[in-house]
């Protein structure tokens, strides 16, 4: 059966139809293009632009209805299974896996960019420290386009490649000094004999007094978390950075905002909120109580960490944090941690009960990754952190990829007015 190829929106008044051509992508639903409905004095109204295409996009592609997630056209399972994370942000900023010579480039160019200006360490000094470590990242990433004006011709590929290098190279450091900051710890420099998530675990957990080695199962570990999270189609985070880079603002800033829009506990804090609730449950014993408040639905209470609000079957990443997560727990011999005898405990109900099933409530990404990064011994206001680490190489690509686009234009969302309507001015005298 043949596609439509357009639609005619009719009115039931004097005014006449409009036609407007359907659009087809490779992958996904077609869509209406409504962009020359403003020239008829029409907008349309969506909320949380939940039925809209913000852009065109060639990087990321999710099916929810299907459990998929691909990256440039590779599922997430196959290079969760397969890569490092520098093979999957080649992917994603320059469109195709790298061969050898270029992995090895690629990955000493951002090796060499890992420190940050001398002078930065005075504005962490500027935070209290018991400051968030999102907050403080916010401003330093935000900051840093004080300090690196050599490569800021957004308009220029080269300028654009060199700035997706350093903020991928760089924001690993400013994550681990939030944290040493908020600890009262001497900040520990990059290693460059350490490959990124075991830098990223030196810069964490290192101090100067003695050697670290990083554990490799812990740091295969951090490195598939980064995989899974690097990027996400059109969220609030990456909508965040698409919008602040279409009026041409540095892409410091971009990510900076991408970073406090992250933040938002609908959005990026779920990890975190995983272990709010197995700490609120506290004991094995105490599940079945909490499993019926889950099901009732007058009870206010709701497990954190089971079913997404995208993947209406299962989540394509928390099969592989599945498989990591027990891994991390038997490499650090936790099985008998009451926590994590918790999440155990309902994973398996959650993958047996009927209810669970019937309602798709399966554990997903966000359930297996904050009891990895727990058993790592990160701590949860670090959570969200790291998850901006992971998306800062998403955020580079989209936000690279907008200001390619030559159809991109300045975001200028319209509205639907529902205040006062013209209203005579008042004196102050006579109000």
């Amino acid at each position: 059966m043949k596609k439509p190829t357009k639609v005619t929106l009719t009115f039931d008044n004097d005014l006449a139809p409009i036609e407007l051509p359907i659009l087809s992508g490779k992958l996904g639903p077609d869509v209406i293009d409504i962009r020359n409905l403003g020239k008829h004095g029409i907008f349309t109204y969506d909320p949380g632009f939940l039925s809209t295409a913000s852009c065109s996009s060639a990087i990321t592609f999710i099916d929810g209805d299907e459990g998929l997630l691909y990256y440039r056209g590779y599922p997430i399972e196959q290079l969760a299974q397969h890569c490092d994370f520098m093979e999957v942000s080649y992917l994603l900023i320059h469109g195709e896996l790298p061969n050898s010579d270029q992995k090895k480039s690629f990955t000493e160019t951002i090796t060499k960019h890992t420190m940050v200006h001398d002078q930065m360490t005075n504005l962490f000094r500027g935070f209290r420290r018991d400051a968030h470590p999102m907050a403080v990242m916010v401003g330093v990433i935000g900051s840093m386009s004080a300090f690196y004006h050599d490569a800021m011709d957004i308009r220029d590929s080269d300028s654009r490649e060199m700035l997706a290098y350093r903020l991928i190279a760089k924001v690993p450091t400013v994550a681990a000094w939030s944290y040493k900051y908020n600890m009262g710890q001497p900040f520990m420099y990059p290693r460059n004999n350490f490959n990124y998530a075991e830098n990223f675990m030196h810069m964490m957990f290192a101090n100067p007094c003695e050697d670290y080695t990083p554990n490799p199962i812990l740091a295969k570990a951090l490195d598939r978390i980064l995989i899974l999270h690097a990027d996400h189609e059109q969220n609030a985070s990456t909508s965040t950075v698409r919008l602040a880079g279409s009026s041409g603002a540095n892409p410091f800033a971009c990510i900076a905002a991408g970073i406090a829009s992250l933040w938002g506990p609908a959005h990026g804090g779920a990890n975190e909120a995983v272990l709010k609730m197995l700490e609120e449950i506290g004991d094995i014993s105490n599940i079945g109580k909490f499993i019926e408040r889950a099901k009732d639905k007058s009870d206010s209470f709701r497990l954190m960490g089971f079913g997404h609000r995208v993947y209406k079957n299962i989540d394509p990443r928390a099969t592989m944090m599945r498989q990591t997560c027990h891994e991390v727990l038997e490499e650090l011999g936790l099985g008998d941690d009451p926590l994590f005898k918790v999440a155990m405990e309902l994973e398996r109900i959650a993958l047996e009960d009927e209810y669970f099933i019937s309602k798709r409530l399966y554990p997903n990404v966000d359930f297996y990754s904050g009891i990895v990064l727990r058993a790592m011994g990160v701590p949860t206001n670090m959570f969200t952190a790291i998850f901006a680490l992971a998306r800062t190489v998403g955020w580079a690509a989209q936000w690279n990829e907008m200001i390619s686009d030559p159809e991109a234009k300045i975001g200028r969302p319209r509205q639907l007015y529902t205040g006062e309507i013209r209203r005579a001015f008042v004196t102050l005298d006579k109000r």
